[in-house]
């Protein structure tokens, strides 16, 4: 079986890519945590393409998006983490930086 690593790179991308797991969470039958809630098998058949279980609460399996998310600012991720499937999402799935108190004065 394939094993897709998503990478989403910028503000676009990660805005993209936040709409993406939103419609696969859904389609596989994932809660917005993560947690199987479908009602068909053949939604768990091929859901280790582009998740991984993480654990599980009381029987259930939390399943992760295997994914990387990158920016140079942190709003982005904030936005991904305060929005509706911020906690489908591990915390190291998240890489960002901040830009130095030169870029910003060059963007201006």
């Amino acid at each position: 079986m394939r094993e897709i690593v998503h990478i989403q790179a910028g503000q676009c991308g990660n805005q993209i890519g936040s709409k993406f797991w939103e419609i696969c969470a859904d389609e596989h039958g994932l809660d917005p945590k993560g947690y199987y809630n479908g009602s068909s098998d053949l939604q768990l058949e091929r859901i280790n393409v582009y998740f991984n279980e993480a654990g599980s609460d009381k029987g259930n399996v939390r399943y992760v998006p295997r994914a990387v998310l990158v920016d140079l600012e942190p709003g982005t991720m904030d936005a991904i983490r305060a929005g509706p499937i911020g906690e489908l999402f591990k915390p190291d799935n998240f890489a960002f930086g901040e830009a130095t108190a030169r870029e910003k004065q060059d963007r201006r």
